[in-house]
């Protein structure tokens, strides 16, 4: 399994009201469709996988949201394509593995470039980011 191309097909952000008070903000990821994707290769064609995907945070209440939706393509060897696709048609899951590595490339790219978003309309960093503190001295100074 490897993850061959990543596209954002739609990033859309809304500021609704002032940043004000208590905010809470709510993040989620989910898979929209899963379809059979020729790929080429070289000279060769090989079959993989197409996932969509949508990225949502929303900034309650009614502060904010931000949308961001796109497209994974993972190679697969072909009888896993096929067995991926047909379970996803049947009843919307997939193989745990392969949704783990999908949606952890969909996080890793969606959180920078939501940060980088809501930075551009002054809203509070969706995810906590590292801070530096300062330490107390033991000595009385």
């Amino acid at each position: 399994m490897t993850i061959v191309g990543f596209n954002f097909t739609k990033m859309h952000i809304e500021r609704k009201g002032p940043v004000s008070g208590k905010i809470s903000i709510k993040n989620n990821v989910a898979v929209k469709s899963v379809e059979k994707s020729s790929l080429s290769l070289g000279a060769a064609n090989q079959d993989g996988l197409r996932f969509t995907f949508e990225f949502t945070t929303n900034y309650e209440p009614k502060v904010a949201e931000i949308i961001i939706g796109g497209e994974v393509i993972d190679l697969q060897p072909p009888e896993k394509v096929d067995e991926v696709v047909k379970s996803w048609k049947k009843d919307k899951k997939i193989d745990a593995t392969i949704m783990t590595q999908i949606l952890n490339t969909v996080l890793s790219r969606c959180n920078v470039q939501a940060l980088i978003m809501g930075k551009d309309m002054n809203l509070p960093p969706h995810i906590p980011l590292p801070k530096v503190t300062q330490q107390q001295s033991g000595r009385g100074q």
